[in-house]
């Protein structure tokens, strides 16, 4: 399966979506989701299958059994390319256009792996470079953090910054007018080549170790 890219009527599909999350509305445009949304995808993931160890196109379905929203739909289709286990890139598509990026995600044995890292004159003052690299790039860096310092670390450490992550991703965001078209795909590969950086450090220092 070949990529041609997304056309316009995908993030259309999501802008039409965010108004009618129900399942009538889901069903009689399924059509549209599958040829202008699943299928791309599908074909991107084939696109990715050589720089990943796997490569995952998420469902569409959200879990409602413990939220208080109960809209059954994702208002935004995702797909993984793992590296390692929680490490890797990631290519999402809403109503607003295309994100691309990667980094790492993970429970907390995986946070306890990236402060540790992190810590260390090493590693840490390495990965100081990728991200200011990354910044400087136009790439934002983001993942959820804490808003004081971790339990048991200093507030004036150096890197108290990047300390206060649980998991660490860089992204960009792209139009849908930069993101119709087989374009795309260079610059996905673009991002996979920039992000190496941050995947192979998170691979050395935070993927669970067997």
């Amino acid at each position: 399966m070949v990529f041609d890219g997304f056309t316009a009527e995908a993030f259309a599909f999501y802008r039409e979506l965010e108004v009618h999350n129900e399942r009538p509305w889901w069903l009689a445009n399924k059509p549209r989701y599958d040829e202008h949304v699943r299928a791309p995808f599908e074909a991107l993931a084939e696109e990715l299958e050589p720089v990943a160890s796997s490569v995952k196109v998420y469902r569409p379905y959200r879990d409602v059994r413990f939220s208080h929203d109960k809209t059954p739909y994702k208002l935004r289709q995702g797909m993984f390319a793992q590296r390692a286990p929680g490490i890797g890139w990631f290519v999402n598509l809403d109503a607003s256009g295309v994100s691309l990026g990667g980094g790492f995600f993970g429970d907390a044995s995986f946070t306890k792996a990236y402060r540790a890292a992190v810590e260390a004159v090493g590693p840490g003052t390495e990965l100081e470079g990728i991200v200011a690299a990354l910044r400087e790039a136009g790439y934002e860096t983001g993942g959820e953090a804490l808003k004081t310092a971790p339990r048991g670390t200093d507030p004036q450490h150096p890197r108290i910054e990047l300390l206060r992550y649980k998991w660490l991703t860089a992204r960009r965001q792209l139009s849908e007018a930069d993101a119709v078209g087989p374009g795309l795909l260079d610059a996905l590969f673009d991002t996979v080549d920039e992000l190496q950086p941050l995947v192979r450090w998170a691979a050395a220092n935070v993927a669970p170790k067997r």
